[in-house]
């Protein structure tokens, strides 16, 4: 076994859940043909909404056959704790139970004590339904709603594992109790930066030989009641008064707000020695990860200047240029302020190379997925790694002179490397690069 100082990391395993399909060729295919997962809400009605459309994963219904293949005792362990998790948490525990299968690690010599599980996902919240008779026990005569009977009248109309459904800790517990992961794990709750930071953990945790595999990923949606009402209160959405399909674009200088989304997305990362000692499939390799939180003493986030740090030290880790990126995966997420600091940052990094790196966003085609986005889009890049092919930005019609990207044409080759990019309203960023294998 390699030290802990020169240990390599390698991606052995891939699985998503998400508005374009439910395995990364799908996935993949859709991004190439410049397909969109937006349309409109098909799980609520946006009679109350603050826009009318979404990025929904309909493929994916939370029935057991929806989260792949499955040994016989997982299958059944799943079966039944399906009634304690929430969305959230069914879509990550099928994006990881899909990475594992696609590893193939379950029956290996590796012990379990040397597999952990880093997963990511937004706050939960409890569907109105569920809490609805809670609430009405609690109103006076008018009507109106009052705290004080809550712990003796409104509780008790609650169902009694409610909590569980709802914990943002239950996606990677679930998923390290059915495959028996006794390594190193950790939740993480930083909205769209949880994603690379759950990946970045993984990858320090194998670097310094504290396991030799981590199943790491994050779940996220925004496609819920109170979510999309919470995101129009402090955030741009998009109205969705058009097109659906164009209505998330990312960089482009008649863009209107981000999209809702939903979806989950998991990667095995693993020792090289590791995953050449029992023949996997290597799809990347991790060179480098890093986060950074910006804010002034009155809390204004400065997303630029966070990026621009997670940034420099990516490339300070793994010892490379920035002008020898082969593709860019940026957060992209089709804000009027969120792109402009986005494409500043880039460009105060990259400098001269800003004008020819190729930029996607797949967020153009899925919205924003909350949590899971940032695990989608880098097995997104990943398939372009192993394909060769990288798909073009969608509805980048309007050039932004705020934005002064590169943006991925039709034309664009992948390279060899991407850097994969996130970061929050509240200034959290968060990198990971990664370049195609070599021995």
């Amino acid at each position: 076994m390699s030290s802990a100082s020169n240990r390599r990391v390698v991606v052995t395993g891939m699985g998503l859940i998400s508005p374009l399909g439910n395995t990364p060729a799908e996935l993949f295919e859709a991004l190439l043909a410049g397909r969109s997962g937006v349309a409109a809400f098909s799980s609520l009605s946006p009679k109350n909404l603050p826009t009318k459309i979404a990025a929904e994963a309909t493929d994916f219904d939370g029935k057991i056959d929806g989260f792949g293949e499955l040994p016989p005792d997982v299958k059944k362990a799943i079966r039944k704790g399906l009634k304690v998790m929430c969305r959230e948490t069914q879509m990550g525990v099928a994006a990881a139970q899909r990475a594992i299968a696609d590893a193939g690690f379950a029956g290996s010599e590796l012990s379990p004590e040397r597999i952990g599980c880093v997963f990511g996902s937004d706050y939960m919240l409890t569907e109105p339904d569920e809490f609805s008779d809670g609430i009405k026990a609690c109103w006076d005569e008018q009507g109106v709603f009052q705290s004080g009977p809550w712990g003796d009248e409104g509780l008790r109309k609650m169902t009694p594992l409610w909590l569980l459904k709802y914990l943002p800790n239950m996606p990677g517990s679930h998923i390290a109790i059915f495959n028996d992961l006794r390594g190193p794990s950790n939740s993480l709750t930083h909205r769209e930066a949880a994603s690379n930071l759950a990946i970045g953990e993984a990858f320090f945790t194998i670097q310094r030989d504290s396991a030799d595999l981590m199943v790491a990923g994050a779940t996220g949606t925004r496609v819920h009641p109170m979510k999309a009402i919470h995101a129009s209160q402090s955030e741009q959405l998009a109205p969705g008064d058009g097109d659906p399909a164009q209505a998330s674009r990312p960089f482009d200088k008649n863009r209107t707000g981000m999209v809702l989304g939903e979806g989950a997305g998991t990667v095995v990362l693993e020792e090289l020695a590791s995953a050449q000692a029992r023949g996997a499939k290597i799809y990347g390799e991790v060179l480098a990860a890093a986060s950074s939180t910006v804010a002034d003493p009155n809390l204004i986030a400065h997303r630029d200047q966070a990026l621009a740090n997670a940034m420099r030290q990516v490339f300070r880790s793994a010892g490379i240029d920035p002008g020898d990126v082969g593709h860019i995966h940026a957060h992209g997420l089709s804000t009027t302020t969120s792109d402009r600091e986005e494409a500043q940052a880039i460009g105060e990094v990259f400098g001269a190379a800003a004008k020819s790196v190729p930029v996607v966003a797949a967020k153009a085609n899925f919205g924003n997925l909350g949590a899971g986005s940032g695990a989608v889009e880098f097995i997104a890049s990943c398939m372009a790694l192993a394909e060769g092919k990288l798909f073009p930005l969608l509805n980048y019609e309007s050039a932004d002179d705020q934005c002064p990207i590169a943006p991925a044409l039709s034309t664009s080759g992948p390279g060899d490397t991407f850097l994969n990019l996130s970061v929050t309203p509240q200034g959290q960023a968060a990198a990971v690069l990664v370049r195609r294998y070599a021995e």
